[in-house]
């Protein structure tokens, strides 16, 4: 399915205040809503995703994988600030006829939640049957589920946090002072930051994996090596690989979004905004995860009412939830069919 998009003909208003005139929103669709209108999947992508769901997700989303368009009509949007389709900072900002760069508004996890639901207002979704998103996208899933309790009815949340870690922040703001370290950063051009981007990447990397992870696919096999390592090469041919798709601009907005995150601000203590939740919930953690630890999934599980916890042995850290599909699968078919057993029954005790 190409990509589609969709402009705001009102004013956007930033939890901050500030303000996007004509927000453009791009999203991929795939497969068609049924008669009952109870197959809507929406899935909210991570720091660097985009709207194709189909190309980042495989195994889980795909034509012949547990989420497909024969059976669900799947909806991915393009998150705020990210350059593929929606406004981001090298759009054009209307009161100057230039790219925002720097200008470009701050915006929060909520704000990109907002987003969501005026492209499911504009597409006519009145229900989701089930939303998920893994790390930044599941912060976001998590935010929609809080805002808008009714609509969505199944919430899938895999290595995601109710707020964001001083730790979590830590590494961001790394990456940042590595992408300022770049003059070309404030040259106000659609590449400025691009070394910085490139060593940006580099950094987030050793947080997505992890030491036994490195040991297994980077070791040396040779033991006369000096120069030239295996895990040198990797760093580099990663960080050039985003720079090549992404840019700085969008890294430094997108990331000072997920360092906001918190879901208590301007609410209450985020125990009781979780306990506010009302969809059926799945959070799945990942054991390896040292961005996402699984600390902080348990604390999501132990607040949200009834919420059911899945755990998933993997090699390869935080980035085991774009790669264990297979595991992940399996969780969430169970708890899917677990919880049509569960209505089945409730609807039996009912007609008896």
């Amino acid at each position: 399915m190409s990509i589609q998009t969709f402009t705001c003909s009102d004013t956007f208003t930033l939890e901050s205040g500030k303000r996007i005139e004509n927000l453009r929103i791009a999203y991929h669709t795939y497969g068609s809503l049924n008669e009952r209108k109870d197959n809507v999947v929406w899935v909210c992508h991570a720091l660097t995703g985009n709207s194709d769901v189909f190309e980042w997700w495989p195994g889980l989303f795909g034509s012949t994988d547990f989420f497909n368009p024969k059976d669900y009509f799947i909806i991915c949007a393009n998150s705020i600030g990210s350059p593929y389709g929606t406004t981001y900072p090298l759009s054009i900002n209307p009161a100057t006829g230039q790219p925002y760069y720097l200008a470009f508004p701050s915006f929060s996890i909520r704000d990109v939640a907002a987003a969501h639901r005026l492209l499911a207002a504009h597409l006519g979704i009145e229900k989701i049957a089930l939303a998920i998103g893994g790390s930044l996208g599941g912060q976001q899933v998590l935010e929609w589920a809080i805002m808008d309790s009714s609509r969505i009815d199944r919430l899938v949340l895999v290595a995601t946090n109710a707020i964001h870690s001083p730790w979590g922040i830590a590494f961001n703001e790394s990456q940042r002072l590595a992408i300022s370290a770049d003059r070309t950063f404030y040259a106000n051009k659609p590449n400025g930051g691009a070394k910085g981007l490139k060593a940006a990447r580099s950094m987030a990397l050793l947080s997505y994996r992890g030491y036994d992870t490195y040991g297994a696919t980077q070791l040396e096999t040779s033991n006369e090596k000096t120069d030239g390592f295996r895990a040198s090469s990797y760093q580099n041919y990663q960080g050039e690989k985003l720079v090549k798709r992404f840019n700085a601009y969008s890294y430094w907005f997108l990331s000072k979004a997920m360092d906001g995150h918190n879901i208590g601000r301007g609410r209450a203590d985020i125990r009781d905004v979780l306990r506010q939740i009302k969809a059926k919930t799945l959070v799945i953690g990942i054991n390896s995860d040292l961005l996402f630890p699984i600390t902080e999934q348990k604390f999501l599980t132990n607040h949200i009412p009834d919420a059911v916890y899945a755990e998933i042995n993997s090699f390869y850290g935080h980035d085991g939830f774009l790669i264990e599909t297979e595991r992940i699968t399996e969780e969430i078919s169970r708890f899917l069919s677990h919880n049509k057993a569960t209505q089945n029954q409730l609807a039996y005790q009912q007609v008896s």
